[in-house]
């Protein structure tokens, strides 16, 4: 059975989503060669389709000073339209909805990502996303609201966030009866005794998740691809805790790092 979804989106979301919304519009304008505004909507919207089994869902893992899940929810027929732009082609809701035309969604998202993740760094520092098409979620959700352009149906997403993505994207504010900074006190004041205590530094390119039997077959030459971009910075760890992240750089024919974030001391 096919139902309406409803309207429900905290406050604390809104930003958020209009990163999104942004991105949206930019990726899309310059692949149709339109000018395309995305909004947030605060209502659905009349053309709104009601959902079916044949909607597109695309996961949205979030990882980094933001946590959790986000469901783009797009009718066939939109995300049809959305793949049809991004190659080129001529709109035709007449045709199926092919491999290639998931796949066309698919990058056409990880553009519009790569965009939200710049957006995303003035109020939420440095985040990861990941995202494919996959089945409706399975968790809770707890906010909801509707990406569209004015009346123009064909440009239509329903957002899904979970519970642990809303809650990350609240203002963190320290608990009643919690001192901002820590009194001095003698401990402190021998922070002097632990200062020539050698620690490891490393720095973390990306990471690979491999069985054994393909590290057996490495050999000279091998590559082995790692799940980071080579735009996006490098983890520096302090004895395996990660403190900081940067920019590789070369000093003198030396290896460096020139730090662009540097991790809050827990």
């Amino acid at each position: 059975m096919s139902d309406q979804p409803t309207f429900n989106l905290p406050a604390e979301a809104v930003p958020f989503l209009n990163v999104w919304a942004e991105s949206l519009s930019q990726v899309l304008g310059q692949v149709s060669g339109l000018t395309l505004t995305i909004e947030v909507a605060d209502a659905p919207g009349a053309e709104l389709p009601v959902k079916v089994e044949t909607d597109l869902n695309i996961c949205v893992i979030l990882e980094g000073t933001l946590r959790g899940e986000m469901n783009l929810r797009l009718p066939r027929q939109h995300a049809l339209h959305w793949a049809q732009t991004f190659m080129a082609e001529t709109p035709d809701a007449s045709k199926e909805f092919s491999p290639e035309y998931k796949e066309a969604v698919e990058e056409l998202l990880r553009q519009v990502a790569g965009q939200v993740v710049t957006g995303l760094k003035s109020q939420w520092g440095q985040n990861q996303i990941h995202l494919q098409i996959t089945e409706p979620p399975s968790w809770s959700i707890a906010a909801n609201s509707f990406l569209r352009a004015g009346d123009e149906s064909h440009w239509f997403a329903e957002a899904q966030l979970s519970a642990a993505l809303v809650t990350s994207l609240r203002p963190q504010t320290p608990a009643a009866g919690v001192a901002l900074e820590p009194a001095f006190d003698d401990s402190t004041r021998n922070l002097d005794l632990l200062l020539d205590v050698e620690l490891s530094l490393k720095l973390r390119f990306g990471e690979r998740r491999m069985l054994l039997k393909e590290i057996l077959d490495l050999n000279s030459g091998a590559v082995i691809e790692l799940d980071r971009e080579i735009q996006e910075p490098v983890d520096v760890l302090l004895d395996d805790k990660l403190i900081a992240r940067g920019e590789v750089v070369v000093v003198d024919g030396n290896y460096g790092i020139r730090l662009t974030e540097v991790a809050p001391l827990q």
